[in-house]
């Protein structure tokens, strides 16, 4: 098997706005789930503030990645209207252009952590 990907995003709530990305999220995940079969796992996880969300999710391999990410751009325009990314942390090793279009994306200032050497585990 080829070496999985973990995917953490981690996303300030924008004030107010809460109730409002909870029930995006939750009606997203119907389209995902179908439209995106690499992607293994997909958690959001809140805090007790209701002020950040971190997302989870896990591939396969660096191509399932690709293929999530793509049509991303289109996808997260309605989705910043509630949120807007703090971090990303990566396990694994997503291809080059992957990993150069996130860091577009992410910009200056915008914490890109990559954690490339797998050791070895599993995902039932």
């Amino acid at each position: 098997m080829p070496d999985p990907i973990v995917f953490i995003i981690r996303h300030k709530i924008k004030e107010g706005r809460a109730d409002e990305f909870k029930q995006h999220y939750l009606n997203s995940i119907p389209a995902t789930l179908t439209g995106k079969p690499g992607t293994f796992a997909q958690l959001a996880y809140e805090n007790k503030q209701s002020a950040e969300v971190t997302l989870v999710r896990v591939f396969p391999n660096a191509e399932a990645l690709d293929l999530h990410l793509q049509g991303a751009d289109q996808r997260t325009q309605k989705t910043y209207e509630y949120i807007e990314p703090n971090g990303i942390e990566i396990f694994g090793n997503p291809n080059p252009s992957t990993l150069e279009m996130i860091r577009k994306i992410a910009g200056v200032g915008f914490v890109v952590i990559i954690n490339p050497n797998y050791l070895g585990g599993f995902i039932r």
